[in-house]
């Protein structure tokens, strides 16, 4: 989602400048009145390079990744041990090794402390614990079970990142492969190739059509070599400036969908995201309609996303959530029936869990069966580009040298 700079003013008359992950400002607008904060400005976040979406990436924020589950089990464990609130919280206040993430903690405790319940005081910390975090310790809260609650949101944190790794460490071999041997290609192009162009032109021979081609292109590369490094300057900027466009990412994603092997294992994934975040929300008691907003904002794909909003809207209507998110077409045809046979037997919730446990190991499959056949791909193909290199200016020596002989 879009990430927003805002300033509010809180209880206190003081002036709150932060940024919120939402769809818009007036979500921002939304959040910030219902945390009892009035709202100042708010805007989209631009700036630099490592502003926004982006600086996040380089800026490792408190109780992120790891270190929220680390919290969340903690927490579960304090409190299942009969531990009171203020003084789990006091105990814990010693854990992070970073001041900020031990300054989020003190300021949670005194709220608690000041009498507000814990999904009120994780709510003031401007947007470091998610809604799905938040909504899941008020039902938590509301139904007396608060430790459970923590304790089954830990397990969902801590399957969503083995998800999200065991995507990112698929791709990181490929990436490796794709830099390492085009930045040899760049080389053999824009300092060997150029070598022999001035070799050949000295023996003023004539060149086959395809050893002049990679003659021509080498010394494109050792002219122009800065051209490569302006425009992925250039171009990062711009994608990023696409991906924040919300018409944009819906086409795009949508397009993405639609793609060979790729769109199927995005909707696997997706689907496996979503059903194991509502069915971890209506376990813990929040109704399905709350869910299903909730766990919308958790996909990454916004063609599936607005599916799901479009399917909270025919649920409302008196739809079933299965057929609902069926009309589109976008996710998988196991996940729907699976789904079905949950609303008809009464036991939504453990399906949908079910139904992620399924996908997860079948993404999990599909992610080694690519990974399986994309880098002997990108192998084959790199090193085919670079022998027809080798092969076009060698060969006329070859040629050559047999004449003289």
């Amino acid at each position: 989602m879009p990430l927003y700079r805002y300033k509010a003013l809180d209880a206190h008359g003081e002036m709150l400048d932060g940024q919120m992950d939402a769809a818009s400002d007036a979500e921002v607008i939304s959040r910030l009145q219902e945390q009892g904060h009035l709202p100042v400005e708010t805007k989209l976040a631009t700036g630099s390079a490592l502003e926004g979406a982006s600086w996040k990436q380089w800026r490792q924020r408190p109780f992120s990744g790891a270190a929220l589950v680390q919290f969340t089990q903690q927490l579960a464990t304090l409190l299942g041990a009969g531990q009171p609130l203020d003084r789990a919280l006091s105990i814990l206040l010693d854990t992070p090794e970073d001041a900020r993430s031990r300054r989020v903690i003190g300021d949670i405790r005194d709220a608690v402390r000041g009498g507000a319940p814990l999904s009120q005081a994780m709510e003031r910390q401007h947007g470091l614990f998610s809604r799905l975090y938040v909504n899941m310790v008020r039902a938590g809260e509301a139904g007396g079970s608060l430790h459970e609650t923590l304790q089954r949101l830990a397990d969902y944190l801590e399957r969503s990142q083995e998800l999200k790794a065991r995507v990112i460490n698929a791709l990181i071999y490929p990436a490796i492969l794709l830099l390492v041997v085009g930045g040899a290609l760049l080389f053999l192009l824009g300092y060997v190739v150029p070598q022999f162009a001035q070799m050949y032109e000295s023996l003023d021979v004539t060149l086959p059509w395809f050893t002049s081609a990679v003659l021509a292109l080498g010394l494109f590369v050792r002219q122009w070599w800065l051209v490569f490094v302006v425009v992925p300057a250039v171009a990062l900027p711009w994608v990023e400036r696409k991906r924040r466009d919300a018409d944009f990412r819906l086409a795009f994603d949508g397009w993405l969908l639609r793609r060979p092997m790729v769109g199927g294992l995005v909707a696997k994934l997706e689907t496996a995201r979503l059903t194991r975040t509502l069915g971890t929300l209506l376990r813990n008691g929040v109704p399905l309609l709350a869910g299903l907003g909730i766990a919308r904002n958790v996909l990454g794909n916004r063609a599936l996303s607005a599916d799901v909003a479009e399917a909270a809207e025919a649920v409302k209507n008196g739809a079933g959530l299965a057929t609902s998110l069926g009309r589109n077409g976008r996710f998988p045809r196991l996940a729907q029936q699976m789904i079905q046979v949950g609303e008809e037997s009464g036991t939504l919730e453990n399906m949908l869990l079910k139904t992620a446990d399924t996908f997860e190991q079948e993404s999990a499959r599909a992610i080694d069966r690519m990974l399986a056949a994309l880098v002997p791909v990108i192998t084959l193909a790199l090193a085919s580009v670079v022998g027809v290199v080798i092969i076009a200016v060698l060969v006329p020596l070859y040629d050559l040298t047999n004449a003289i002989g």
